[in-house]
């Protein structure tokens, strides 16, 4: 029975990620998941952690925040992609979730720093370590797609992990980046939701295997909202790099998530970016 609850919670999952943008209501997911209404929301909020009104919010928001830091898109446009009948309701929604207005936050939300730093060629605005790693062996599940969007792939992979009585307590969220989402249309950008996996385990049906090649990487701790990561990543490769010694690697980068979006406010979500570096020749 457990295993038939997380088939039909993998379905409306896969519909909500699929349809964030649209008008969904608790009738047409209770038909996808094929449970009543009152009885697919109970246990979707007992299985998941919070209500499905709180994840579509959540990744509307988060859409949202994306378009307000990496765009010029009117606010009122915005508005109405996530959903929100009138402006001034998304503006207290934005706001009780991300601490500020949508114009506040547009103008000094955390993607602010970073490009305040870019502008002055600050390659000391932000701490960056040099750590050397070993090869990993990982449990992945594949995304194709906006980098933003690979919560459905992580949703995926530990549902999956559940269901074969696999996840681990505590198991690390990370993902794994393949291409440069600046040189290649958003709707073909690869990466991969994964998590270490020992040797001994057997891999799950429904995911892959990914090692994680060995090398230096240098690391930014970075703080907030996922949505203003992109202006990190342009720090890191405009400004840092060029000064600092190093080539970037052909290893692929990765994300390692240190809380999760569920249960933490945007502004205290707390990331470690790895950049894969060489010594120069």
């Amino acid at each position: 029975m457990q295993q038939s609850y997380r088939d039909r919670l993998d379905r409306v999952t896969a519909y909500l990620h699929a349809n964030v943008e649209s008008d969904i209501d608790i009738v047409s997911l209770s038909n996808v998941a094929c449970l009543s209404s009152y009885h697919w929301h109970r246990i979707y909020t007992a299985m998941v952690g919070e209500t499905v009104a709180a994840t579509l919010r959540r990744l509307r928001l988060q859409r949202a925040a994306d378009r307000l830091a990496n765009s010029d898109m009117k606010i009122s446009d915005i508005s109405k992609l996530a959903q929100y009948r009138s402006q001034d309701a998304f503006s207290r929604a934005f706001r009780d979730a991300y601490g500020k207005t949508p114009g506040a936050y547009r103008l000094s939300g955390s993607h602010a720093a970073f490009k305040a730093a870019i502008a002055n060629a600050n390659a000391k605005g932000f701490h960056v370590s040099i750590e050397h790693h070993d090869a990993v062996r990982c449990v992945s599940v594949p995304h194709i797609g906006s980098y933003l969007r690979i919560d459905a792939a992580m949703t995926r992979l530990f549902s999956i992990l559940t269901k074969a009585q696999m996840l681990a307590q505590n198991a690390p969220m990370q993902a794994v980046f393949y291409d440069d989402p600046d040189l290649r249309p958003e709707e073909t950008l690869r990466s991969a939701a994964c998590t270490p996996w020992s040797e001994g385990l057997e891999i799950p049906k429904g995911t892959e295997e990914l090692l994680r090649p060995a090398g230096r990487y240098a690391k930014l701790r970075y703080k907030g909202p996922y949505a203003n990561m992109r202006g990190a990543y342009h720090w890191l490769y405009g400004v840092w790099l060029p000064g600092s010694g190093f080539e970037i690697s052909e290893r692929p980068g990765f994300e390692a998530y240190l809380n999760s979006p569920v249960d933490t406010k945007p502004e205290d979500l707390r990331s470690d970016i790895f950049l894969p570096i060489d010594d120069q020749q």
